[in-house]
């Protein structure tokens, strides 16, 4: 488990914002529960606790400049 400050992936971040709009907008039409708040304590209880913990004790380098 990462605590404090995780290191920054430019190829990463890059890829998070080039992910298409029409893609999450075809997965939303077609899978029932995808995109809604909580589904992933549905489908991965285990992974889904993991990652509330990781975003608790882990911040971004830009999470210092806000």
């Amino acid at each position: 488990m990462k605590f404090g400050l995780r290191t920054p992936s430019l190829k990463r971040s890059l890829k998070a914002r080039t992910t298409g709009r029409a893609k999450k907008a075809v997965k939303k039409a077609l899978l029932p529960g995808y995109g809604r708040k909580g589904a992933g304590w549905v489908k991965n209880p285990k992974k889904a606790a993991y990652n509330k913990v990781y975003k608790k004790t882990s911040f971004s380098i830009w999470d210092l400049f806000k």
